[in-house]
Parts: structure tokens; sequence; C-alpha cells
């Protein structure tokens, strides 16, 4: 999900002509109301071929909405946020902005708490990762509002800064399991000593690589 990699902007007129092709692929309000994901689909589709698989998070809202436990705000869901094409094709444009500036604000973040990269990651400094599993989860819980299935996010964010560090996924997918291992739940944020604890097992995690 590196943004680097998908170059992107979106000047007022191109987000003209995007909301005028979203519009024609939008669902009728009942139709959204009656199966809300697969309602979407076509606007998913579209986004991802254009602009690359980082754009399927377009409606991905904070709480209950069309999946759970997401961080943008613009949109609800499919039931309530789509009306009319005229009223919601600007509403996905927005909302493909928010989801794409959370992406680029998350890669500013894991260059800042990446440890040097002259430096294998099993050898680099616990801390390193302690204090990026520490702010990671605290942003993610921030930006999710601990909503519901927030966690889901957070475990997603804690596997890209690892393969952002040269961790390949199935270790990365072991080293996070095994640091949160239930320990956050929905519609509450972690205290203090829930994060410590999880960022000292991510760290030992890190550095057991062999």
């Amino acid at each position: 999900m590196d943004p680097a990699r998908h170059p992107f902007e979106l000047g007022a007129d191109a987000a003209e002509e995007l909301a005028s092709a979203v519009a024609s692929l939008l669902p009728h309000a009942d139709a959204a109301r009656e199966d809300r994901l697969r309602s979407l689909a076509p606007v998913t589709e579209f986004l991802a071929g254009r602009y690359g698989r980082w754009a399927c998070g377009w409606n991905w809202s904070v709480g209950e909405g069309d999946v759970d436990g997401g961080v943008v705000e613009v949109w609800c869901c499919s039931s309530d946020s789509v009306t009319t094409p005229e009223a919601t094709a600007p509403l996905v444009v927005d909302s493909l902005l928010e989801w794409r500036g959370w992406l680029e604000d998350l890669a500013e973040r894991f260059a800042d708490l990446s440890p040097p990269r002259s430096t294998p990651a099993p050898s680099a400094d616990h801390w390193y990762w302690e204090r990026a599993c520490t702010r990671l989860v605290t942003t993610v819980a921030d930006r999710t509002q601990a909503e519901s299935g927030w966690y889901g996010h957070c475990e997603q964010v804690l596997r890209w800064f690892l393969a952002c560090n040269g961790i390949d996924e199935g270790q990365a997918q072991d080293i996070v399991r095994n640091a949160v291992g239930g320990r956050f739940g929905s519609w509450i944020a972690p205290d203090v000593p829930v994060v410590d604890a999880v960022s000292s097992r991510f760290a030992g995690g890190v550095g057991g690589i062999e």
C-alpha cells in the first residue's frame, strides 16, 4: 500500500471528471440499502482499475459502515450515503481523497519510525520497534475513534509497517498476531499498560526473526 508506488493527484477539473464517471456506476438508493456491499462493487472496481488497489479502501468508514473499523469520515455507509447520483458522486471522490491522505500520512510515519536502513530488522534496537508499535496503535485508535472492529485495521497497519521494513508477509502476520493476541476490542481504546505490553511483544517478535 505504499503511496509512492502509485502517484496520485486530483485537481478540481479531474475531481469533477471523476465524479461524473462515478455517477453512472452508482446504485439506486433502494438497491444500496438492500445490498450495501455488492451494490458499490462497480464503483470500487472502477477506482481500483484507474488508480490501483489502494483505492479499494475509499469507503472504509469509521465504525459500522460498509466495512468495520476504518478511518474515512466523509462516507458513512451505502444505506445512508447513497442518495442521488449527483449528490453521492462527489462524496465518493471526497472519500477517496480522505483515504489517500491517510495512506500518505502513514507512509510519512513509517519513514519517521523505522530503524536505520543500514541495520537488519532483527538486529535493530528493540526501542525502535516498541516506539513504532506504540505510536501506530495510538494513532490508529484515534483515527478510527476505537469504534467497531478498529483493531482489524490497526493490525493491518502494523503488518504494513513491518513489510515496509523488509519483513515478509508470513513473518509479519505471526509477529502481529502474537503481539496483539486478542488484547484489543471494539468501542474501547487500549490503555497504556495494554499498549506497552503489545509493543513489547511486537519488538520481541521482530528481534526473534532468524
